[in-house]
C-alpha cells in the first residue's frame, strides 16, 4: 500500500484546490468528508471518484478501499485536506450535480432568495429533505452550494433532494403555469398567518436574505405573502428556522 506523504503531491495539490469555490467549479468536483456523508454517498450511488484515507484509519474503512478508487496518505497530509478540526480520517471525491429545472410538476417545493449564511442553507436544504420536500431552488446571491460548512449542515440531504440553481422570476412562471401557489415570508400589512399553509400538497415557499428578506419584485409577483407571528420580543425568526415551520405546517 502505497501512502503519499509529501504536501507536494500533485494529487495533494488539486485536492485542495476543492476547497475553494473557482477550485470545485473548475475540476466540477468537491470534497465530502467523514465517514456518515461518505457512507451517504454511496448509497445513494453518487459516482465516487476517489476515497482518501489517513494511514491510522485505513482499517477502519476497508469495506469501501477495496471497492472504490483509493488515495492513501500520513495523518499530516490528510489534515492537510480536511475541513473539520477533528476528523475522522476519510474523505471522498464527488462530482458536481448540475441540474436543470425543466418541468415543475403539482408538489412542493422551496426557493430561497440570497440566503448566505452557510449554516443556514445546510440546515434549509436538510430541513426539506426531511419534510419531503420535492424541490429546492436557489436563487441568485445563495451562497455556494458546495462550501464546506454547507456540505456539513445538510449531512447528505443533497443526495436525496433534487436542488436547482435558478432564476427565481423564470421559476416564478413555470409555478403559474402549472397552478401551483407562491407564498412569500414578509413583514407586510397583507399578510396572511403562516397557517395558511396547513395540509397544502402543491405550493412554493419563498424565503430570502437574512437582512433584507425577500427581494421586492419577488414579494409582488407572489400570490400570497404569509408570516410567522412573534409571540415575544423577537423581531423575527432565523431564516432556517422559520423555513422549517413553514414547510412542517404544509404536514399538518
Amino acid at each position: 500500500m502505497e501512502i503519499i506523504r509529501s504536501h507536494q503531491n500533485a494529487m495533494v495539490k488539486n485536492y485542495q484546490k476543492l476547497q475553494t469555490s473557482k477550485g470545485r467549479k473548475k475540476a466540477e468536483a468537491y470534497m465530502i468528508e467523514g465517514e456518515h456523508l461518505v457512507e451517504e454517498a454511496i448509497q445513494s450511488n453518487i459516482s465516487i471518484q476517489r476515497l482518501v484515507v489517513s494511514e491510522d484509519t485505513n482499517h477502519l474503512y476497508e469495506k469501501w478501499t477495496k471497492s472504490y478508487p483509493t488515495m492513501f496518505v500520513s495523518k499530516e497530509v490528510f489534515e492537510k485536506l480536511s475541513m473539520t478540526q477533528t476528523n475522522q480520517g476519510i474523505l471522498a471525491i464527488v462530482p458536481l450535480e448540475k441540474k436543470t429545472l425543466v418541468e415543475v410538476p403539482q408538489g412542493r417545493y422551496l426557493l430561497a432568495d440570497a440566503v448566505q449564511d452557510p449554516g443556514n442553507l445546510g440546515t434549509i436544504i436538510r430541513t426539506a429533505d426531511a419534510a419531503g420536500f420535492d424541490a429546492v431552488v436557489l436563487g441568485e446571491g445563495c451562497v455556494d452550494l458546495y462550501n464546506d460548512k454547507v456540505v456539513r449542515s445538510m449531512q447528505g440531504s443533497q443526495f436525496h433532494v433534487p436542488i436547482y440553481h435558478e432564476n427565481l422570476t423564470d421559476v416564478y412562471g413555470k409555478l403559474k403555469e402549472n397552478d401551483i401557489p407562491i407564498a412569500v415570508t414578509a413583514l407586510h400589512r397583507d399578510a396572511k398567518d403562516f397557517k395558511w399553509l396547513t395540509g397544502r400538497d402543491s405550493v412554493a415557499i419563498v424565503v430570502g436574505n437574512e437582512g433584507n428578506g425577500v427581494r421586492d419584485e419577488l414579494i409582488e409577483s407572489a400570490d400570497f405573502i404569509i408570516q410567522i407571528p412573534m409571540f415575544g420580543q423577537a423581531e423575527s425568526l432565523n431564516v432556517a428556522i422559520a423555513t422549517g415551520v413553514l414547510m412542517y405546517q404544509t404536514r399538518i
